[in-house]
């Protein structure tokens, strides 16, 4: 395995680096300064703070860099990658400044690598420009969707018209002033086999029958201007031409989605535990108690050690599942994809909780960004299918692989 960067990515390393130093993180305090802070998502904007940085990443040649076309994107590796998403990690407001936030990532590589022309043209494009936001309805309230087999949602084809029908939540981006297409993903054959029962389809935000029923909060923030939204559908009448690859085939579409996605999260995860571990450190060092500076007290320097140490496992394990992907595909990578879920966000979760304790009241203020790293640690436990199903997933492989050796 080789993760060394060529000459390519670490120019684009480098360059990713200096713009996170010189423009993002000092632009922080201005953007959370322009959210309205209300419960009233109708009355979101998106913050010019944001705008600006895009228009300055854009200039930097700091855009679309996740996606592997030369000709959409910077023709990078799932590997070279990897460390760029890493450093875009370092704050929560980096990856949409250069056009590479999630869920925006997967439906543009939905779109990509499965998408018609038309349906390149009329959504693809415009969320290559970063003029438009979307979403992924995928999760159901009333059903356990750790299991996504469990899905009650229906997309049934009628003629030429595929009719939608159900209600989703958690659905990342819905809030945002300008989300205006969705990824719907539902049973078009519940007669199929269970991986061929589901289609995707793109479905208009203002399509007739789409309503936003309310934003959910997170440890009771609402995550403004992005939002996580509860959605319902009632018969909702599409062209089947909005079906993403033909019916049937949503699964299909999904494992290729998750594969580089999922190591995106996860070197994003690794990136604020690195801020985490550098709060930390630089408060340890700066406060005393007790005659002594914080690192040397209640066994604190041990703990920085063991989250040094967790990092360097965490991505070492996550640019080896990036390098698999690369070498074999998603498939041949499916274990190493699961670990990294389950082992990454925690390695985060651990950072930025000795950080809050560190830093004592301080650090469970708005002050500083350990709060909102931590719940978003806690939160991708959940996301993209909880550790258990990761586990089990991992324990699979692992007894196959036993029994065939």
């Amino acid at each position: 395995m080789e993760f060394a960067l060529s000459d390519k990515a670490q120019d684009y390393y480098d360059r990713m680096t200096a713009f996170l130093e010189e423009e993002i993180l000092p632009a922080e305090a201005a953007y959370h300064a322009e959210l309205t802070g209300g419960g009233d998502w109708t009355k979101w904007r998106q913050p010019e703070t944001i705008e600006r940085l895009k228009v300055e990443a854009r200039k930097r040649g700091l855009w679309n860099m996740f996606l592997p076309d030369p000709e959409h994107g910077a023709g990078l590796s799932v590997t070279e990658y990897a460390s760029i998403a890493e450093v875009t990690g370092r704050s929560f407001i980096a990856p949409e400044a250069v056009n590479c936030n999630a869920p925006d990532t997967g439906n543009m590589e939905v779109l990509h690598m499965f998408g018609s022309e038309e349906q390149k043209a009329e959504w693809m494009l415009p969320l290559l420009e970063g003029k438009i936001r979307s979403g992924f309805c995928m999760t159901e309230p009333g059903v356990a969707s750790s299991d996504a087999t469990n899905m009650a949602a229906t997309a049934r084809i009628e003629g030429n018209e595929v009719v939608l029908n159900g209600r989703k939540w958690w659905t990342t981006g819905l809030g945002h002033p300008n989300c205006r297409i969705l990824i719907f993903m539902a049973v078009t054959n519940p007669e199929a086999d269970s991986h061929g029962r589901h289609s995707m389809v793109l479905c208009p935000i203002d399509a007739p029958g789409v309503q936003i029923e309310r934003m959910l909060t997170v440890f009771n923030d609402y995550d403004e201007p992005f939002g996580h939204g509860e959605v319902s559908f009632n018969d909702v009448r599409l062209p089947a031409s909005n079906v993403i690859a033909g019916p049937g085939r949503g699964f299909e579409i999904a494992q290729g989605r998750l594969g580089p996605g999922r190591i995106h999260h996860c070197m994003r995860s690794i990136g604020a535990a690195e801020r985490a571990l550098q709060l930390l450190c630089k408060r340890a060092l700066e406060r005393e108690a007790f005659g002594k500076p914080l690192a040397k007290l209640g066994g604190n320097a041990e703990k920085i050690a063991e989250v040094r140490m967790a990092i360097e496992q965490a991505r070492l394990l996550t640019m080896k599942a990036a390098w698999l992907i690369d070498t074999h595909g998603v498939r041949g990578a499916l274990s190493e994809i699961s670990q990294i879920k389950v082992i990454a966000p925690r390695v985060m979760e651990m950072a930025a909780d000795l950080a809050i304790q560190v830093h004592g009241g301080a650090g469970v203020s708005a002050d500083f960004p350990l709060t909102q790293i931590y719940a978003g640690a806690r939160c991708l436990r959940i996301a993209d299918g909880p550790d258990e199903v990761h586990r089990m997933v991992v324990a699979k492989h692992e007894i196959k692989r036993q029994l065939q050796g």
